[in-house]
């Protein structure tokens, strides 16, 4: 580690390093010398031939203009027609964060605008597109980021020390092995532990979201699993189901890196904060609390699509769309420097929707693969997606011609957005009614991640948002903000109303639930995955009454609501999608693991792709151990 910091001092001219360090897998050279830092990129080019590393040319502090200067001389560089929103400092760093509404305005033609404010300032700039709507949960997260920035940076040259640290392959035993600790033949409480003789990474953390027993939280009892060895934490997507524990891991002092893409991070902050706030409202004491939240931002790293970066000395990670939500991945993990690839899919979506494209399906290498099965039955298929929207639509539109309202419970990320594109289309062109939607729960605040991360969204509605033309902002959307305005949405008139969460299981779906099920004039639309025993699986097996908890009683209230049950709209690849994927993936994987799904679903997925693609298939139980090497 120390040999590769000391050769890139050597291989730069003497005098002009102040100080190398490293910044996660990358290494920073911060110069005392004001025309290398002007001058220098080419000689770091060449250091970064040598050691195929990424390297990064900052200048020292001694050498920045002073902040109130700089913030003049960005504004004075950039034009006003790039709408400048917030200049964030980062001194620790030598980094300066400009939040833009229109970024390509910003950065200039093949970055010339940012060139001119290094070369002016010598601070290096970054600029990232500002949230079309005001998110107070974004704000929070750049602000634990950059207000304790010196912590920020200890702890990043922490985790390049670590990941540089010298080894040899040649002594040790060459394994890879991964372990259920959640999720396995089960939908909810996603957890696995990858293992080599060297590196110990947990995969996702979740709660199921449907349990109050035993089985609510994964296996993080299990003997091989030791929070203070392990090396880094991998967030797939921002899902309770997959995120909702991990602050409940720096609580019991984990110290280390969870990595994840940009919206990932913030959203699953959210979900988080309102995980706590579901257990206040059941009046029960919460898993874990707000700083603990704040201690996952402070210790996270992101990563886009593509970039490929080391976690541990011999693991390296790649971040691929997975196309079930904002942000969502699937991991590939190269191992051993090629002795093993392994691909940990998450959930995903091999089909194009509104919001999202469709999962990557090609991989540089890939021995082992790990896919979901929610809907992995052989009869679990969806109707076509125009049938299923038609659908909707005229479910929409009995209700609201007969002066009722329709529920829609939904997932407040991913799910609630499709819905939000497919109402607002609809509306535009006449196909349903002009009536006021409602967005209650987080769902408005996820709306608002979704506006300040457009490169992770469809090419469409990305054109959409750079064109100006923002659906999301749509003046046909409502929020709901409070008590009072949820009590006027429920003796108003007929709207739509978007609302969290989207398995019935407490949030404010439950509570306009309770308000309109003894009227046959409203109506219930379920269209996320229902978990057994819930209210919505109830429903959907025929179930005509529900029970509900009012001022401290248990009241029973007859279901005379209409309903409808639609699965075409899932995040979650059916059976048919989930085959294609096998179909389509690039390279065929030697062996499969089958995971996220109810029993009998897992094991008829496996049983297929046994069958039709002859390729080894494993279901693990929880707390099952695979050798993959």
């Amino acid at each position: 580690m120390a040999d590769i910091l000391k050769t890139i001092e050597e291989q730069l001219p003497r005098g002009t390093v102040g100080s190398t360090i490293f910044e996660g897998a990358n290494i920073i050279v911060y110069t005392t010398d004001t025309a290398f830092f002007k001058n220098g990129d080419s000689q770091i080019k060449e250091v970064v031939n040598n050691i195929k590393k990424r390297i990064e040319l900052r200048a020292d502090k001694s050498l920045l203009m002073p902040q109130d200067e700089t913030e003049k001389k960005i504004r004075e560089i950039l034009p006003v027609e790039s709408e400048i929103t917030q200049i964030i400092f980062d001194p620790q760093r030598s980094t300066v964060i400009i939040e833009s509404k229109k970024p390509g305005l910003a950065i200039g033609k093949a970055g010339s605008l940012l060139k001119e404010i290094k070369q002016a300032t010598m601070w290096t700039p970054q600029v990232q597109r500002s949230a079309a709507i005001q998110s107070k949960i974004t704000d929070k997260i750049r602000e634990v980021l950059y207000q304790d920035n010196n912590y920020r940076k200890k702890f990043l040259n922490s985790i390049g020390e670590k990941i540089y640290k010298g080894w040899n392959p040649d002594k040790i035993e060459e394994w890879v092995r991964v372990t259920a600790l959640g999720g396995g033949r089960q939908v909810g409480r996603s957890c696995f532990l990858l293992q080599t003789p060297i590196s110990r990474i947990l995969i996702d953390c979740g709660v199921d979201v449907s349990s109050n027993g035993k089985d609510k939280y994964p296996y993080l009892e299990a003997p091989e699993l030791d929070l203070t060895a392990i090396d880094a934490v991998i967030l797939s997507h921002a899902h309770l189901d997959h995120s909702g524990l991990i602050p409940y891991l720096y609580k019991m002092g984990y110290k280390g890196p969870v990595y994840m893409t940009a919206p990932t991070r913030d959203i699953s902050a959210l979900m988080a904060l309102d995980f706590i706030g579901v257990a206040y409202k059941q009046a029960t004491a919460p898993l874990f609390k707000s700083t603990d939240i704040r201690n996952m931002v402070k210790h996270s790293i992101v990563l886009n699509y593509g970039e490929v970066s080391d976690i541990t000395p011999d693991v390296r990670i790649t971040l691929y769309n997975a196309g079930h939500t904002l942000g969502s991945s699937m991991i590939h993990f190269n191992i051993g420097n090629g002795l093993h690839n392994y691909v940990y899919s998450g959930d995903i979506k091999f089909g194009k929707s509104r919001s999202l494209e469709a999962a990557t399906s090609y991989f540089p290498r890939i021995e082992t693969l790990q896919l979901e099965s929610t809907y992995g039955g052989k009869d679990n298929n969806f109707p076509p997606r125009k049938e299923s929207e038609d659908e909707l639509l005229n479910f929409v539109n009995d209700i609201i011609s007969n002066g009722g309202k329709v529920l829609l419970p939904e997932l407040g990320t991913g799910h609630a957005q499709e819905k939000m594109l497919i109402l607002e289309d609809a509306m535009k062109n006449g196909k349903i009614p002009k009536v006021p939607i409602y967005i209650d729960g987080m769902i408005w605040d996820i709306n608002a991640i979704h506006t300040a991360y457009p490169d992770f969204l469809s090419n469409a509605v990305r054109s959409a948002i750079f064109a100006d033309n923002n659906p999301f902002v749509s003046e046909i959307f409502h929020r709901v903000g409070s008590p009072q305005e949820r009590k006027n949405v429920i003796e108003g008139g007929p709207c739509i109303i978007l609302a969290t969460s989207g398995m019935l299981v407490g949030g404010a779906s439950v509570e306009y639930l309770r308000e309109f099920a003894d009227s046959s004039v409203n109506g219930l639309c379920l269209s996320c995955y229902q978990p057994p025993g819930g209210v919505g699986r109830q429903l959907q097996e025929g179930a005509r009454e529900a029970t509900f908890e009012v001022d401290g009683r248990t009241v029973t209230i007859p279901l005379k609501l209409k309903f409808l049950s639609i699965e075409g709209f899932s995040g979650h690849s059916s059976r048919n999608e989930l085959m294609a994927f096998m179909s389509h993936v690039n390279p065929k994987p030697r062996k499969v693991i089958i995971n996220h799904g109810e029993q009998s679903r897992a094991l008829d997925l496996a049983s297929s792709i046994y069958k039709s693609k002859r390729i080894e298939t494993v279901v693990p139980k929880n707390l099952e151990t695979i050798r993959l090497r």
